[in-house]
């Protein structure tokens, strides 16, 4: 299931996380469990807008130190509760987006305790935007992300 990685252009994790794979899903489907995992804090996610669909919106706004930050994007693909794959690279409607920074691919699977394998995908166009990216905390970003979601999750099934 998993794709193939390029070290020139991918970046990628993976953990376990100690919440059940069909919760971590709706967190990521469901707009109203975004804000709480999907930016390390102390940073916010102000806005969320989901179409889950093939070429659907995954729009969202952050504030980053007191700045809005728009991201638009679509969904590539979606195979419910184990894979999740969308972009910057276009927003709805199929429309490129002039500076994309890359597509998001999360792979998600059962493991024998009742938790999940989660993998997490970066991939970018060129090795340029995946050094950008690496150097900017990929690692560290998605990781707490990943820490944030789980912790979350957890208080959900709690």
């Amino acid at each position: 299931m998993k794709p193939d990685l390029d070290p020139e252009t991918d970046l990628s994790f993976t953990r376990t996380l100690a919440a059940p794979r069909q919760l971590i899903w709706e967190c990521w489907t469901q707009p109203e469990h975004i804000p709480h995992f999907f930016i390390p804090a102390p940073h916010k996610v102000t806005a969320v807008d989901i179409d889950l669909r093939v070429g659907g919106r995954f729009n969202t706004t952050f504030e980053v130190e007191g700045n809005q930050m728009d991201n638009h994007g679509v969904y590539l693909e979606i195979v419910p509760g184990e894979k999740l794959v969308f972009t910057d690279g276009y927003s709805e409607g199929w429309k490129p987006a002039p500076e994309p920074f890359m597509t998001a691919i999360l792979l998600l699977s059962d493991t024998p305790d009742g938790g999940t394998t989660y993998t997490a995908i970066a991939r970018h166009r060129n090795p340029d935007s995946c050094k950008t990216h690496e150097e900017m905390g990929f690692i560290d970003g998605w990781g707490t992300v990943a820490t944030q979601l789980e912790a979350y999750a957890q208080g959900l099934a709690g």
